[in-house]
Order: C-alpha cells, then sequence, then structure tokens
C-alpha cells in the first residue's frame, strides 16, 4: 500500500526532470518527462517510504540523515534540485492537505518565542563548534547572504560587499552611535568601527559567538569602539543614530514582529538610519518547513514582504528603500557548500556521519530553494523621519577611496 501511494504522489509530482526510485520491494519506478541525467534513489525500508507519503516534507531530510534513503554518487545536491524545482507546481496528495492547512493556522503558536526559548533556539544552532563554522565560512565569518556584483566574486569579496553596502545604507559618519541586533562573530560591527570610525554595541545571545567577537575586538584593537554583549533586543534602552541588524530577524518569530520594530523605533534617535537585511518570502505566507524548524532553526520563520511591512507601519517608521536580492544568497550557499564537502571528513570528526549528511541536506536545500523557488533576501531601510535618507540611490555607488584601495589589494 506504502508503495502505491508513494507511486502516485511522485507521479503528479516529478514534471520536469527524470527520477529513478528503487522500492524496499525491488520494484523500479520511473518519474518525469526524461529530460537530463536520471536521480538514482533507492528507499530501503518500508518505514522510509511510509514517512514519505504521510509527511514528506519532514521525512525526506530525516531518510537521507539516517541512511534509509540514499542517493546514487551520494549526490543528494540532484535529489534536492529535481524536488524543488517540482515543489512550485506541486498538487498536495489529498491525505496531505490537513496537515498543511494545520501548519499555515498554527504558524504564529510555533513562532511564539519568548526571551528564554529564543535563547535555546539560538544555542541549538549557533553554539555548535566554533571549528564547524571555520569549515565553510569565510574568515570573518560572515553566515548571511554575500553580495555579489558578478556571480564569480569570491566569497571573501562578496562578503566584504555586503558589509560595505550595509555600511553604505546606514549613512556612517565617524562617532556615531550604532546598534547591532544579532552581531554574530563581530564581523560587520568591527568593519563598521575600523572604516567608519563608529562606536558600535553588538548583541548576541550565543554565548560561542560572544566569546569569539570580544577576543577578536581585543585583537583589533578596537576595544574602545566596539563593545559586545550577551543581550535580547527586548532588555534594552538608550538612543542610537544607526541601528542593523543581519541575518537575526528570521529568529524573532511571527508574533513578535509588532514588539520588534516599535522596539527599534524607540531605540532609534530621531534623525537616524536602521537597515534590516532578512531571508524574505516572495510568495503567500507559509509554515517554516518542518524540517528547517525541526533540526536546524526551531523557531526560524521567513517572512513575506507584507508581513514585515505590515508590522513596520504600525511602528511609524518609513520605509526608505525596500531591495530584493534573488540569486546573492544561492551563490554564497554555493561556496558555503563545496567549502563543507571539501572538510566533510573534519566535520565527520567533531561530530558524526549523521551530522554530516544533515548539514549537506541543509546547505544543498537552501541552496535550491533560493534557485527554484520563492526565497530571497529582502533589505529595509528605516528611519523615523521622512528627509533622513536622501532622495536617491546615487550615494550608494559612488565609489569610496578606502573601499576601492582595499579591494585592490585583495
Amino acid at each position: 500500500m506504502w508503495e502505491r501511494l508513494l507511486d502516485r504522489m511522485l507521479f503528479l509530482m516529478i514534471a520536469d526532470g527524470h527520477l529513478r526510485l528503487e522500492m524496499p520491494s525491488g520494484h523500479v519506478f520511473e518519474y518525469g518527462n526524461s529530460h537530463g541525467n536520471p536521480v538514482d534513489v533507492r528507499l530501503h525500508d518500508t518505514a522510509s517510504v511510509r514517512a514519505l507519503v504521510l509527511n514528506p516534507e519532514l521525512a525526506l531530510g530525516e531518510t537521507y540523515m539516517r541512511g534509509g534513503l540514499t542517493v546514487s554518487g551520494d549526490r543528494i545536491e540532484d535529489l534536492l534540485e529535481l524536488v524543488i524545482r517540482n515543489m512550485r507546481t506541486l498538487p498536495r496528495a489529498w491525505w496531505m492537505r490537513p496537515t498543511h492547512r494545520l501548519r499555515a493556522t498554527l504558524r504564529s503558536i510555533a513562532q511564539f518565542n519568548p526571551l528564554a526559548r529564543s535563547r535555546r533556539n539560538v544555542a541549538h544552532h549557533y553554539d555548535l563548534s566554533g571549528q564547524l563554522y571555520d569549515q565553510f565560512l569565510d574568515a570573518d565569518r560572515q553566515y548571511s547572504c554575500a553580495y555579489f556584483r558578478r556571480p564569480d566574486d569570491s566569497l571573501e569579496r562578496a562578503q566584504d560587499q555586503k558589509k560595505e553596502h550595509i555600511a553604505r545604507k546606514l549613512l556612517l559618519e565617524p562617532g556615531m552611535t550604532v546598534l547591532d541586533i544579532g552581531c554574530g562573530w563581530g564581523g560587520l560591527a568591527l568593519y563598521m568601527a575600523k572604516h567608519y570610525g563608529v562606536r558600535v554595541l553588538g548583541i548576541t545571545l550565543s554565548t560561542e559567538q560572544l566569546e569569539m567577537a570580544q577576543k577578536r575586538a581585543e585583537r583589533s584593537g578596537l576595544g574602545d569602539l566596539v563593545e559586545f554583549r550577551l543581550c535580547d533586543y527586548r532588555e534594552l534602552d538608550g538612543a542610537y543614530d544607526r541601528i542593523v541588524s543581519v541575518g537575526m530577524f528570521e529568529h524573532v518569530g511571527l508574533p513578535h514582529y509588532d514588539r520588534f520594530f516599535s522596539t527599534l523605533h524607540d531605540l532609534l534617535d530621531p534623525d537616524g538610519v536602521a537597515v534590516l537585511h532578512t531571508i524574505g518570502w516572495t510568495g503567500a505566507p507559509k509554515a517554516t518547513n518542518p524540517w528547517i524548524a525541526k533540526y536546524i532553526f526551531p523557531g526560524g520563520y521567513i517572512p513575506t514582504l507584507s508581513e514585515a511591512m505590515t508590522a513596520i507601519e504600525k511602528a511609524g517608521l518609513w520605509a526608505a528603500d525596500v531591495e530584493c536580492w534573488r540569486l546573492h544568497y544561492a551563490y554564497t550557499l554555493q561556496q558555503w557548500r563545496k567549502r563543507f564537502e571539501a572538510n566533510r571528513d573534519t566535520v565527520k570528526a567533531l561530530y558524526d556521519a549523521e551530522f554530516v549528511r544533515m548539514w549537506r541536506f541543509y546547505l544543498n536545500a537552501c541552496e535550491q530553494t533560493f534557485r527554484h523557488n520563492r526565497q530571497a533576501v529582502f533589505q529595509f531601510q528605516l528611519s523615523r523621519k521622512v528627509d533622513a535618507v536622501p532622495l536617491t540611490r546615487d550615494y550608494l555607488y559612488q565609489e569610496r577611496r578606502e573601499y576601492k584601495a582595499m579591494n585592490a589589494a585583495e
């Protein structure tokens, strides 16, 4: 029964490409239009078949992690590219529709992230061994979308271009005070202090990130300009000339958007400017993928433009500029994936083979989602006053002497 149901589901789903699937019974099924090389997949037990029928979005990652599903040549990237490319037109099997409706209805409850829960969620992902992130990030440990002026930019160049692009949107001037909400390992804060002479407070809920950021500030000689704290945005007061948040808003949680933007409004100087950089969803709102929520980013949520803008409007903030980065994160993830693959043995020694498969699935699935589904990156430039930002974007693209020299020396 389970094999027949899975066969029917895949027949409806795979229209573009070629999937060849061997069931536990030994029967081989083929799907798609036979364009390109076939992706050969084997399911090893009935439990994996049943799981894929009942909850495919969760089970695909789980069965691969645990060895119930294997791909010829271990090319999980080929399977994920095929699946995600076909997902946009996927008709839901009738037995899956109630689950999807329930997830959509309960997505606000799933995103309820009070302070204690937020700390646990952050620790789940960001307090992993620092050596793990050394295996695929750039030396500055930028764990967010880079900015590719050309698709063949190096990861290092693209991450520097991201930091510079954000710094320009903030319209930084020496002596300004800057709040960095979700500062990661401190790279952006140190960049702004070094190249623009601003004073930065970076906050994070990750103890591992905090420790490294503080050490980096000491080593760089920028300790008088940069401070890092273990702190939540809801615990702050005061006023800042500039506020920036990169890759943190995805962890805020849908029920907390009004609180986040009202807090940002209150912390921002009346003449101030803020930049929010976040992964975004360009389709109708939907619940977080259950596998991502369980294994990678518990409490995480990808907002639509309408969901973010509704809260921005309620807070009385101007959306001075809204920019959509489309393939930039696909290029970023591609480079992370290649570096991770080159260091799989090191990651296995840190954790185990199942962890390696989990992270391979994560990096590949995210890359293909940015390539073939409705995921992008939004940058919001926000202000309290209508005239806090220049009338045109010209200031973003005028070459700055120091930045040009930095790139020339690369």
